[in-house]
């Protein structure tokens, strides 16, 4: 299922290849191995409008006016090292945004961590009356 989506969402992507920057010598001046990774979420078929409005929220940041959420790899040599940096990029993305939060279940502290916490306050409280200076004796 994840794999099949994965699969779908890879077929409505679109790439672009750019020099990269930065040291190199001469293979940058030469080669476009740059490569972005253009996916438009408000086109997208394969999520629904509460995936959409969620991507949104918490890729807003990474997504364009015109509703493209853009990935830039440049770090390797070659074309194709890019493009698979670029797709790990993208799902990686996706699925952190899609991911539902764990809910948090409220503890209570054990007895003995009280303890330990009540037997602090009160050693710091005998430390803090021994500064303190009498006045009348």
């Amino acid at each position: 299922m994840i794999t099949e989506k994965i699969s779908n969402l890879l077929r409505e992507v679109t790439f672009q290849a750019s020099r990269s920057s930065g040291p190199g010598g001469q293979n940058v001046n030469k080669v476009n191995s740059k490569i972005e990774l253009i996916f438009s979420v408000t086109h997208s078929s394969n999520f629904t409008e509460e995936e959409k409005q969620l991507l949104f929220r918490k890729l807003g940041h990474k997504i364009n006016s015109e509703g493209e959420l853009r990935v830039v790899a440049q770090t390797e040599r070659t074309q194709t090292g890019n493009k698979r940096l670029a797709e790990a990029k993208f799902i990686q993305l996706i699925e952190n945004a899609l991911k539902k939060p764990k809910k948090r279940i409220n503890t209570k502290p054990t007895l003995s961590s009280v303890a330990d916490r009540k037997n602090l306050k009160k050693k710091l409280s005998e430390k803090k009356s021994l500064r303190r200076t009498k006045f009348f004796d």
